[in-house]
C-alpha cells in the first residue's frame, strides 16, 4: 500500500523557501551533470579534431586553457539556465527554483550576479551557506548578493490529486477496460 503526506504538508510547500538538503541534492546533481556535460564537450573536441587533423587532443598538456573552459562553462551552466527558466536541471529535479527575493521570476541581472558570487560562499569553509540553516528566508551570501532566494516551485497540490486518482477504484476499472481487460479480472 501506498503511503501519501497528509494533504497540509503537501499543499502549501509551494512558494516556501527551499531547505538545505533539497539545495545540497539538487547542487550534487548540477555538478554532476556540469562535470557530465563538459567531459563530453572535450571528448567531441577531440574527436573532431582528430578527424579534422588525424591527431586527437591531449587536454593534459593545456591544463591552463582546459580549467578556463571550465569556469566558462560553469558560468554558462548556471547562469543561462536561472536566466532562462529560474532553474538548472539539478533544481528542476528536485522541484525548486530562484526567483527574486520579492518573489518574481529572477531576471538576467540577478542570475548573472548570482552566478559570479556562488564561489564566494564557498570561501572560508562554506560559512556563506550558514544562511540557508538559520536563516528565517534561507538564503546563502550568493542569494544576498544577487537579491534572490530559493523555493519550492512543484506544484504538490496536482501531484496530491494525481495520486489520488491512481488510488481511486473506478480510475483502475476505466484504465483496466482500456487496456482490454474485463471487469470481473483482478487487476
Amino acid at each position: 500500500m501506498s503511503y501519501a503526506p497528509p494533504v497540509e504538508l503537501t499543499e502549501r510547500r509551494q512558494g516556501h523557501y527551499a531547505g538545505a538538503v533539497s539545495r545540497l541534492v539538487a547542487f550534487a546533481a548540477d555538478i554532476g551533470a556540469l562535470w557530465g556535460l563538459y567531459t563530453l564537450g572535450l571528448a567531441g573536441l577531440s574527436f573532431a579534431a582528430q578527424l579534422v587533423t588525424g591527431h586527437s587532443l591531449k587536454f593534459d598538456h593545456h591544463q591552463a586553457v582546459t580549467f578556463t573552459a571550465l569556469v566558462v562553462w560553469s558560468f554558462i551552466y548556471f547562469a543561462y539556465q536561472w536566466a532562462l527558466a529560474g532553474k538548472t536541471i539539478g533544481m528542476a529535479v528536485l522541484g525548486i527554483q530562484v526567483v527574486a527575493a520579492d518573489g518574481t521570476p529572477v531576471t538576467t541581472k540577478e542570475s548573472v550576479i548570482r552566478t559570479l558570487t556562488l564561489p564566494l560562499s564557498f570561501v572560508l569553509f562554506g560559512i556563506g551557506f550558514l544562511g540557508i540553516l538559520i536563516g528565517r528566508e534561507r538564503r546563502a551570501w550568493h542569494d544576498h548578493f544577487a537579491g534572490t532566494a530559493v523555493v519550492y516551485s512543484w506544484d504538490a497540490r496536482a501531484a496530491r490529486l494525481r495520486w489520488l486518482a491512481k488510488q481511486d477504484p473506478a480510475t483502475q476499472r476505466r484504465k483496466s477496460r482500456k487496456a482490454g481487460a474485463t471487469p470481473s479480472d483482478p487487476a
